[in-house]
C-alpha cells in the first residue's frame, strides 16, 4: 500500500502547496537520474497542465524508469502496459462483463484498468492496433470512454507514452498529434560516464540487497484535479509575452515545422503550468523552453533549439538568479575531472588510433558545449582550456 503524501501546511493556498511539492519531486527524481533535469521538469509541467507527453529514444535510456519513478510520487491510480501488435483491447480497457453480456448488454469491467486510471504509461505506444487507437483518441481528446452504450468520464490526469522511434505511418498521425510534448531521451554524454557507473552500481547493489528506497507520494491526484478545474485563472499573459510567442511560432512555421492553431492555443497551458511549478503568477520568457519539444520528426530538434535557445538564454543572462537548469547540467568538478583524463591521454605521447583520437575530440566538444551552458567565470576559463587543447591536437602532424 502506497504511503499517502504528508498533509501540507494548511495556511498555504493550493497553488503554493503544489509548487512546493513539484519542486520537491524534481529534487527527488534528479537524485535518481543523471542529466534528466529538463525531462523531469516536462513531466511536472505535463501533469500540472493535464496534458500528455511522449518520450522517444533508444532502449536503455531510462524512458520507462523515469515515468515509473514519477508516478510513485503522485498518490493516484496508475496504469502501465507494454503494447505489441498482438495486444487486445481487453488488456487495456478491461474484460467483457460476462454476466451483463448474457443479459444482452455489452460492457467492460474497467476497474483497475486504463479507463479508471489517473496516470497512464503506455510503452511502445505506436505498436497498438486500430481498435485500441480509436478508444485511446477519445480518452486523450475528451477524457471519455465508450463502454457499451454508455460514454463514461475518465479521471485521466496525463498519459505518458514511450517509443524507440517516431512513427511514420499515417494511421498513427492522430495519436502522435495528441501528445503535445515530444521529448528525446538519449544516452548520456561522455562526461557523465563515471557518475553513471557509480550510480548504476549503487542501484544494482540496492536491488540485490533489497535496500532500494521506497518513494512516498509527495502530492495527491485530487489536488491536481482541483488545479485543472480552476486552471482558467492561470491563463493570463502579458502583451509582451504573447508578442514574443507570436514571433517564435511564425519563425518556427517558416522553417517548415507544422504547428496547428489548436496546438498554439494548447501550448499556452504548458507555459502557465511551468509558471505554476515554479510558484510564479505568470509565465515569462524562460517558459519558452517548452517550444524545443514540439517537433514532428527528430530532424527538427536542432532547428527548434536554434530558434528557442537564444530567447531562453537571453532571459537567464538578464535574470541569472532564476536559472533552473542548463541543457547539460553537471557539476564543474565532474567536467574538470573528465577534462583532466582526456588531457593526460592526449598529451601522454601514447600513439592513438584514428578512432580513439576522434572519440576524444568528440568528448572534448561535448564538454565544451556543457561548459558554455554554465554562466560562470570558472566555466569560461575551462572553455578556454578546452579550446587550447583542441588547438594543440589539430596542430599535430596527424592533422597537418
Amino acid at each position: 500500500m502506497r504511503e499517502s503524501p504528508p498533509p501540507p501546511p494548511a495556511a498555504l493556498p493550493l497553488d503554493a502547496r503544489l509548487a512546493t511539492r513539484f519542486q520537491e519531486a524534481a529534487r527527488v527524481m534528479e537524485q535518481h537520474f543523471l542529466d534528466k533535469q529538463e525531462v523531469i521538469r516536462l513531466l511536472l509541467v505535463s501533469v500540472a497542465a493535464g496534458e500528455h507527453m511522449l518520450l522517444v529514444g533508444p532502449p536503455g535510456t531510462a524512458k520507462s524508469a523515469i515515468v515509473r519513478t514519477f508516478a510513485k510520487l503522485i498518490d493516484a491510480q496508475y496504469f502501465e502496459y507494454l503494447l505489441t501488435r498482438f495486444t487486445e483491447p481487453n488488456e487495456l480497457f478491461g474484460p467483457v462483463d460476462i454476466r451483463a453480456f448474457r443479459e444482452g448488454t455489452y460492457t467492460r469491467k474497467t476497474e483497475t484498468m486504463l479507463p479508471s486510471a489517473e496516470i497512464v504509461f503506455l510503452d511502445e505506444i505506436f505498436k497498438s492496433n486500430s481498435a485500441i487507437l480509436n478508444s485511446l483518441l477519445t480518452i486523450l481528446n475528451e477524457r471519455k470512454f465508450s463502454n457499451g452504450s454508455k460514454l463514461l468520464d475518465v479521471p485521466l490526469l496525463s498519459m505518458f507514452g514511450a517509443s524507440n522511434e517516431v512513427p511514420n505511418d499515417d494511421n498513427l498521425a492522430a495519436i502522435f498529434d495528441r501528445f503535445l510534448l515530444r521529448v528525446v531521451s538519449d544516452n548520456l554524454d561522455s562526461y557523465h560516464f563515471h557518475n553513471l557507473i557509480a550510480k548504476g552500481i549503487a542501484n544494482e547493489a540496492a536491488l540485490l540487497t533489497g535496500k532500494a528506497p521506497v518513494e512516498r507520494a509527495l502530492f495527491a491526484a485530487r489536488d491536481l484535479h482541483q488545479l485543472h478545474r480552476r486552471f482558467d485563472k492561470h491563463l493570463a499573459f502579458t502583451e509582451d509575452f504573447l508578442s514574443k510567442y507570436k514571433g517564435l511560432i511564425f519563425q518556427i512555421r517558416s522553417e517548415g515545422i507544422s504547428v496547428s492553431d489548436r496546438r498554439v492555443v494548447k501550448l499556452l497551458k504548458l507555459f502557465a503550468a511551468s509558471a505554476i511549478v515554479d510558484g510564479r503568477d505568470q509565465a515569462n520568457d524562460s517558459d519558452f523552453f517548452i517550444l524545443k519539444h514540439i517537433w514532428n520528426n527528430l530532424d527538427q530538434t536542432e532547428i527548434l533549439e536554434e530558434i528557442v535557445g537564444p530567447v531562453v538564454d537571453r532571459w537567464y543572462r538578464d535574470h541569472p538568479s532564476e536559472r533552473r537548469f542548463t541543457s547539460g547540467q553537471v557539476g564543474l568538478d565532474d567536467l574538470l575531472g573528465e577534462l583532466q583524463i582526456i588531457r593526460e591521454l592526449l598529451t601522454s605521447g601514447e600513439a592513438l588510433s584514428d578512432i580513439q583520437l576522434f572519440s576524444q575530440l568528440k568528448n572534448l566538444n561535448e564538454i565544451k558545449a556543457a561548459l558554455q551552458a554554465v554562466d560562470s567565470e570558472t566555466a569560461r576559463r575551462m572553455v578556454a582550456e578546452v579550446d587550447a587543447l583542441l588547438e594543440n591536437v589539430f596542430a599535430s602532424s596527424k592533422f597537418g
